[in-house]
């Protein structure tokens, strides 16, 4: 709105750019214009100030289809005053010189006056029509007829208003009405949803069915491949078993080789050895066979030396003894005797054995001579 300040006996106005003011001053216009800024004389002054700004105005209101059902119509409209003075001259947009506000309601009266415009050709519209095609097309012809008819009306052309756009946001039947009208899509929706969900567990099932047969075909696929890993790795420790035993048979062949080559080098050096101490042992049994050949002969004639040594010996000592007297030769033969017997640690001798034994001594020549006259 306008703003008016007041010094002593003038008054000061300063518009905004939105706004088209007409200062009027003993019926003749001093200032006109958007974004006026101007001193008056309040006691001789007319202040009128119009909008220029696009205005929006939402409608709402009844009406009735041919099949006698009730219908709300939701819609809104942007207009402007595009003759400002016209404007100025039809409607009361009068400022009050002291607060800069409008003496009267200018925008209500031109919000009736394009309500009414416009509620007429929407029930003039919508009596033609029945409830479902009012549902179904009521929406854009209703916005048509409307922006048409308000743009050839002459009494919006006679106060300077001009119609920018209409905009039909629905149209509605009673709730009781719109629920039945609801009632069969839901159940054609309700239907396809069920059967939606029919399908939807087909499908599952069919895809379970599916996963299962992928999971037994996957089970038999990795069986088959757990037997190819199985008989491959068979296969795999056969070829290792057979390469080990022909390596194993190799290194046995040539163990073999090498000890037999061993043996025959042991069997050689052997056979050497044994020819060698063969040929050491005939040598040194050759010259002990020499050796004792000369010292048979040597030993031969020593023996034959002392033989004959010892048999002068024994007719000596024959030929002493038989010169001797016989209680010699007993005496003699007696330490012969007494040299072969054993050795004797302690002799006891009882008077009766002495006795006896002298006894025996003293007569012994005697008896000596008897066994001797016996033999």
């Amino acid at each position: 709105m306008a703003d008016i300040t007041k010094r002593l006996f003038l008054s000061h106005f300063r518009g905004s750019p939105t706004n088209h003011v007409v200062h009027l001053r003993r019926g003749k216009a001093a200032h006109e214009g958007t974004g006026q800024a101007f001193w008056f004389r309040p006691l001789t002054a007319v202040l009128a100030e119009v909008p220029v700004d696009d205005r929006e105005l939402p409608m709402l209101f009844h009406a009735r289809t041919k099949d006698f059902q009730d219908v709300t119509v939701q819609a809104s409209m942007t207009y402007r005053f595009v003759d400002p003075e016209l404007a100025t001259r039809r409607l009361d947009f009068a400022v009050d010189l002291k607060t800069g506000q409008w003496r009267a309601t200018p925008l209500e009266q031109v919000a009736v006056l394009l309500t009414e415009l416009a509620q007429q050709h929407a029930l003039t519209l919508i009596a033609t029509m029945e409830l479902a095609e009012a549902l179904a097309t009521g929406t854009a012809a209703v916005r048509e007829l409307v922006a048409g008819g308000l743009a050839s009306d002459e009494r919006l052309a006679e106060t300077g208003i001009g119609v920018v756009g209409v905009r039909v946001v629905a149209v509605k039947p009673e709730a009781d009405v719109e629920r039945a009208l609801r009632t069969p899509t839901r159940e054609l929706i309700q239907q396809e949803a069920d059967r939606a969900g029919f399908e939807r567990r087909a499908l599952a099932v069919e895809r379970e069915r599916a996963i299962s047969e992928n999971e037994l075909q996957s089970r038999i696929e990795l069986a088959t491949r757990e037997e190819q890993l199985v008989a491959q790795e068979g296969a795999n420790a056969r070829r290792r078993a057979t390469e080990q035993s022909a390596a194993a048979r190799i290194a046995a062949e040539g163990d073999a080789e090498r000890a037999r080559i061993a043996a025959e080098g042991e069997a050689e050096r052997a056979r050497i050895a044994t020819a060698a101490n063969a040929e050491r042992t005939r040598t040194v049994a050759e010259a002990d066979a020499d050796a004792l050949r000369l010292r048979s002969s040597a030993n031969v004639e020593d023996l034959r030396a002392v033989g004959a040594a010892q048999a002068e010996t024994e007719a000596a000592k024959l030929a002493a003894y038989a010169d001797l007297d016989r209680d010699v030769l007993y005496a003699l033969a007696l330490r012969e005797f007494a040299g072969q017997l054993p050795e004797i640690g302690t002799v006891n001798l009882t008077p009766d054995v002495v006795t006896g034994l002298l006894s025996k001594l003293a007569n012994g020549p005697a008896g000596g001579t008897s066994a001797s006259g016996s033999e």
